[in-house]
């Protein structure tokens, strides 16, 4: 049922009269990689106007021929709603809502030069995760900054972007802090609105109000994949696998709520979802960078030698430095860091890991046993 629009359920401002969400009908999506390719694609298949930025007018005028992206979506047909531009202020022009899909150490960069274009209110969700390395801003920080007076959110899940563009079904959460106007009237909240412009019969996103448990998540997930990677690129399999995971759902629960986040939300789609997910497939860069780091594949040799941003190996420092600063303990994402930033070994970085004082798994038991001395049997 793409294009068709359903109703939340409605609450009543009189008594009598029932108020309906209304979608957004036009809307910029900023960034022309897969995942803004991806979203654009499912914005405009669920009957939303969609203007798709990039910086390169060559790809933009590809995709406008082909109805493809020939270098990031190839074979996969692109809707007719979805606009292709170079054009910044096009773009922005007229639109309800803006989707920002750009790398996260450029998101700075980005949101300055959107501001002389965009309107004050219109609502930004972001599409990439991250936190800023530096000022240990989450990135929803970075574009209140920037681009204050508008309501700022996060689109984030379980997603691989191809997947996404081909109509698999894919479940992922829309999250902006509700103020008292959104908690009285829901249906014309930012989060409920845009949840409403992105439903298709293939794409069904939630509803949240903790970006900040939303944006930790985001951020955290990366770097335990490339954590799980380097195991598995070192031979281990699903048992080692699924320890990560799970202890690094927990360093994630830890600092979403040193942050005044939310526990739960990192054991929904935005938390254990995505982290399951990068954990799980080489389809995610951070996971692909881990197994060949693993391997034993020299950094500069990783992905034939192909310049590719990781988020996770920009991620590492910043989620550290941030964990540090408001005294979080996050040994999994402190190994990565010292094995891509400190020159550590890999072998015996995580060995030290799995050495460490043993701990009570329910916080409230305050356990701590150390180790016998020696090298373990």
């Amino acid at each position: 049922m793409d294009g068709q629009r359903v109703d939340i359920p409605p609450t009543r401002n009189d008594g009598q009269t029932p108020r309906r969400a209304e979608p957004y009908t036009r809307i910029a999506v900023i960034g022309m990689g897969s995942w803004g390719t991806a979203l654009a694609a499912v914005a405009a298949s669920a009957g939303c106007e969609t203007w798709l930025w990039g910086r390169r007018q060559s790809l933009a005028d590809a995709m406008a021929e082909t109805r493809q992206n020939p270098e990031h979506l190839p074979g996969i047909d692109l809707p007719a709603g979805l606009h292709p531009t170079s054009d910044l202020a096009a773009a922005l022009n007229g639109a309800e809502a803006v989707l920002l899909v750009t790398p996260s150490h450029t998101l700075r960069e980005m949101t300055r030069a959107m501001k002389p274009h965009l309107p004050e209110g219109i609502p930004i969700a972001l599409c990439c995760k991250g936190i800023e390395r530096g000022t240990g801003f989450l990135l929803s920080h970075v574009v209140e900054e920037e681009l204050p007076g508008h309501p700022v959110g996060a689109l984030s899940g379980p997603t691989f972007a191809r997947e996404t563009a081909l109509g698999h079904p894919t479940a992922a959460t829309v999250a902006f802090p509700f103020r008292h106007h959104d908690r009285i009237a829901p249906e014309s909240a930012p989060a409920a609105r845009l949840a409403l412009t992105m439903q298709t019969q293939a794409f069904r996103p939630y509803v949240s109000d903790d970006l900040i448990g939303v944006e930790v998540g985001g951020a955290v997930k990366n770097v335990i994949a490339i954590a799980c990677g380097m195991m598995t690129g070192a031979g281990f399999a699903e048992n080692t696998r699924a320890a990560l995971i799970t202890r690094g759902m927990d360093e994630m629960k830890a600092l979403a709520e040193a942050l005044g986040g939310k526990r739960e939300t990192v054991t929904g789609l935005a938390g254990a979802g995505d982290l399951t997910l990068t954990c799980s497939s080489t389809t995610s860069r951070n996971m692909s960078l881990g197994t060949q780091l693993g391997q034993g594949i020299p950094r500069e040799s990783c992905f034939d030698g192909k310049p590719t941003v990781v988020e996770g190996e920009v991620n590492a420092v910043s989620v550290v430095d941030l964990a540090r600063r408001v005294g979080v303990e996050m040994p999994i994402c402190e190994a990565v860091h010292a094995i891509l930033h400190e020159g550590a070994p890999l072998t015996e970085t995580f060995q030290k890991l799995w050495m460490r004082p043993i701990e009570g798994e329910p916080r409230a038991l305050d356990i701590t046993l150390h180790p016998h001395q020696g090298d373990p049997a």
